[in-house]
C-alpha cells in the first residue's frame, strides 16, 4: 500500500525529529486518524523524498522521525511554459494541474495584447501545484511566477531554445523535429492568438516560430500539449 505522500516546503535534512505544519498535522491525525508508529513519505518539492514516523499524535504539530531519504535529480530537460492567462480562470486551473503532471520547471502567466485579464490568485495557483505533484508521485515543484508582461518575458529570458507557437499560416517549425535541447522556453497565446506584431516580437529576441498540430487548440490544451512534446522529445 502506498504511504501517505505530503509536501514540507521547510523539510531540508534527513536528520532527526521534524514537526510537521498544521495543515500536514491536521491531515494525518484528524482525517487520516494516523497514530504513533506509522509512517508516511514527505516531499520538500526540491527533489527530496523522506521516508518518516509518526512521533507524536498532536493535529496542530504533530512530530515525525526522519528515517530515510531519497535524492531525485531534476528532469535532463528544463522546460519553461509561458502561457496567456484566460478569461476562465477553471481552464488555466486545469492547464497548471497538468502541466505539474507532465513535469515541467516553470510556468509563467503572460499578459498580451489579447489576455483578457483576470484577478490571478497566486496562492490557489501554487496549492494546484502542490496537489498535483503529490498526486502524481514527484518530487520537483514547478516554479510559478507572478503574471508578467510578453515583452518583460522576452527581454527576461535565459533559455537556449526559444519557441513561439502561433497560428499564423507563416513558416512554422514542427517540435518533433527541433535538434536535442537541454532547456527551452515555448510561448503560448490567448483565445484569438498572438497579434502579428507580437510573433514578429519573439522572432526578432530569437524565438522560433513553430506549430502544435494541425487542428486549432485552446489555449490551455496547447499548453498541455506543448509541455507533453518538449517534455518527452
Amino acid at each position: 500500500m502506498t504511504l501517505p505522500f505530503f509536501y514540507e516546503p521547510l523539510l531540508a535534512s534527513s536528520n532527526g525529529h521534524f514537526q510537521l505544519s498544521e495543515e500536514t498535522s491536521k491531515h494525518c491525525i484528524q482525517v487520516l486518524r494516523m497514530k504513533t508508529g506509522e509512517q508516511l513519505q514527505l516531499t520538500n518539492g526540491k527533489g527530496a523524498l523522506f521516508k518518516a514516523r509518526i512521533l507524536s499524535e498532536d493535529k496542530k504539530k504533530a512530530v515525525a522521525l526522519i528515517e530515510e531519504e531519497l535524492l531525485s535529480p531534476r528532469h535532463l530537460k528544463k522546460i519553461s511554459i509561458a502561457v496567456s492567462l484566460l478569461k476562465n480562470p477553471a481552464r488555466f486551473e486545469w492547464f497548471l494541474e497538468k502541466a505539474t503532471e507532465i513535469g515541467v520547471s516553470e510556468i509563467i502567466p503572460l499578459l498580451c495584447e489579447r489576455t483578457e485579464h483576470t484577478r490571478f490568485r497566486i496562492d490557489r495557483m501554487k496549492q494546484i501545484l502542490v496537489s498535483a505533484m503529490l498526486q502524481s508521485q514527484q518530487v520537483w515543484l514547478p516554479t510559478l511566477r507572478e503574471p508578467a508582461p510578453f515583452k518583460e518575458v522576452l527581454v527576461s529570458t535565459a533559455y537556449g531554445l526559444r519557441l513561439v507557437a502561433h497560428c499564423e499560416d507563416d513558416a512554422r517549425n514542427s517540435i518533433t523535429e527541433l535538434p536535442p535541447f537541454s532547456d527551452a522556453q515555448i510561448l503560448i497565446g490567448p483565445e484569438g492568438d498572438f497579434t502579428p506584431h507580437e510573433i514578429k516580437t519573439a522572432m526578432n529576441h530569437h524565438y522560433l516560430p513553430v506549430t502544435l498540430g494541425e487542428t486549432r487548440l485552446r489555449t490551455e490544451t496547447a499548453g498541455v500539449v506543448a509541455a507533453t512534446l518538449l517534455v518527452n522529445k
